[in-house]
């Protein structure tokens, strides 16, 4: 993609317009059966109890080192649990549901293939979906769940956010996709590149699975705090997270890093302090095109977490001057609120 369409994706988003992003490859499964909560509720670290229907909220799978197999969004519609996750993770979660579908009242479906996923997102993602859809699905608060029946079409609509702008992610069966996505288009909305999105997603702090996390990452290392609760029940992996979190805090954890101007940083680019002691890798990278810099995501060890710390990034022999940051890089209009 070009540095143009780049910028014209890029502003679409950041200057108060609405893109479309297609996130169709994410993974989807619905699990339903009366013993899918107990069954759910053992294997997350989210407690399932608390999620009404009509409501969502991120989770993690760990192990039974309290690592990352997959972070999802569990979705409670009236018809079960849907679980959305990357494509990256989407058979993780399958198999690990899987097992429990001869063990009681447990159902899985896979929808991924017979289903897709359309994001709204920028300032005027409100406006395009009261255009379409009425007030109601527009007027979502964060953790709510609207279903609607649009042209024949059920269609499962959650508020959410991939580039720090307010944004809706939008459920429909596969088939019916293309009438929606034109639906969007002839309102105004611009469809996004995969280069743009990978930027929006990096200037947001956003982590991918198998890029910025992975079952080497203890789950409270990747900036998945709101993904878990410390007051649930026992689940796999429990005891190990919750004993990290009352010890104080974990020995590394995701963060923000700046550049000035535009460099090329490769993945696993090493971090070291201003003395030369070798302190975190670095994850993801592109050029901010708001911030004028390269902005990095990294694992950084705790002593040099604070905002402002200077640090130096070594990639292919070359040293960078760079600062800690806070995340996200880019505070948009989904925390305007």
């Amino acid at each position: 993609m070009t540095k143009a369409a780049l910028s014209t994706d890029y502003s679409t988003v950041r200057d108060g317009g609405a893109g479309l992003i297609d996130l169709s490859a994410r993974g989807r499964i619905l699990i339903s059966g009366t013993e899918a909560v107990m069954f759910l509720n053992g294997l997350i670290t989210n407690d399932m109890k608390t999620l009404a229907v009509k409501t969502w909220m991120p989770a993690v799978f760990p192990n039974v080192q309290g690592r990352l197999l997959a972070a999802v969004r569990v979705i409670h519609r009236e018809d079960g649990f849907l679980i959305e996750t990357e494509s990256a993770t989407r058979d993780t979660v399958v198999k690990l549901l899987e097992r429990f579908t001869l063990a009681g009242d447990f159902r899985l479906a896979d929808l991924t293939r017979n289903t897709a996923q359309l994001s709204i997102q920028g300032a005027q993602a409100p406006e395009i979906m009261t255009a379409i859809f009425g007030e109601t699905p527009a007027n979502l608060d964060r953790h709510a769940v609207a279903g609607v029946d649009w042209q024949g079409q059920q269609i499962t609509i959650i508020r959410a956010t991939h580039t720090a702008e307010d944004g809706f992610d939008l459920f429909v069966s596969a088939s019916e996709v293309e009438t929606l996505r034109d639906a969007f288009i002839k309102a105004g909305v611009q469809a996004i590149g995969n280069d743009t999105i990978e930027t929006l997603r990096v200037e947001a702090g956003i982590a991918r699975y198998g890029v910025d996390m992975d079952e080497t990452n203890v789950v409270t290392e990747t900036n998945l705090d709101d993904a878990v609760s410390f007051a649930k029940g026992c689940y796999i992996g429990q005891e190990i997270i919750a004993r990290i979190k009352y010890r104080g805090h974990v020995a590394k954890k995701l963060a923000g890093l700046i550049l000035e101007g535009e460099v090329s940083l490769e993945s696993g680019a090493k971090i070291f302090s201003v003395d030369d002691k070798e302190i975190g890798r670095v994850t993801s990278a592109a050029f901010s095109p708001r911030l004028a810099r390269t902005i990095a995501l990294g694992y950084v060890k705790y002593d040099y977490l604070a905002p402002g710390t200077s640090v130096k990034v070594d990639s292919s022999g070359t040293r960078f001057v760079a600062s800690v940051a806070e995340l996200p890089f880019i505070r948009g209009s989904w925390y305007s609120d």
